[in-house]
């Protein structure tokens, strides 16, 4: 197999077009994005295809991690696309399903090196399932 893909799913409490703004705006993402404990200082965020998102994730040991990734579809609403390409490279592909007034949120990685893939999987799992914690946690504070 040349590929690998890491799946994460969650129903959050809150209409899509919520869950989107999420995504879309910047403060709201850099409140919730990254693992328990990480903070991220964002350089650049154009949203829209073609459009850089450029930002630091800070560990809570101090350690700093520089990202990079390339908005390739956005559809609003419904779909999110980025290639993530410093550090680990990957594809993300976020999709927004209506749950009645709940929204299905479809997370998928796909890493195009399986090497790479397995190096990290044993901590992506984790550290989405993080990420989605404080996003359900940024959308009750907000609701």
């Amino acid at each position: 197999m040349d590929e690998c893909d890491i799946v994460t799913t969650r129903v959050l409490e809150a209409p899509r077009e919520r869950v989107f703004r999420a995504f879309s705006d910047p403060a709201r993402l850099a409140q919730w994005w990254g693992p328990e404990g990480f903070t991220s200082t964002f350089q650049g965020f154009n949203f829209e295809p073609g459009g850089v998102w450029t930002f630091v994730m800070h560990g809570p040991d101090g350690t700093t991690y520089p990202n990079e990734s390339h908005f390739v579809e956005i559809v609003p609403q419904e779909r999110i696309v980025f290639d993530h390409v410093s550090g680990h490279t990957f594809r993300a592909t976020f999709v927004f399903t209506d749950q009645g007034d709940k929204t299905l949120l479809h997370w998928t990685m796909h890493f195009g090196d399986p090497a790479e893939c397995a190096k990290v999987a044993r901590f992506v799992a984790g550290a989405n399932e993080q990420n989605l914690d404080r996003l359900a946690a940024l959308l009750r504070r907000d609701a």
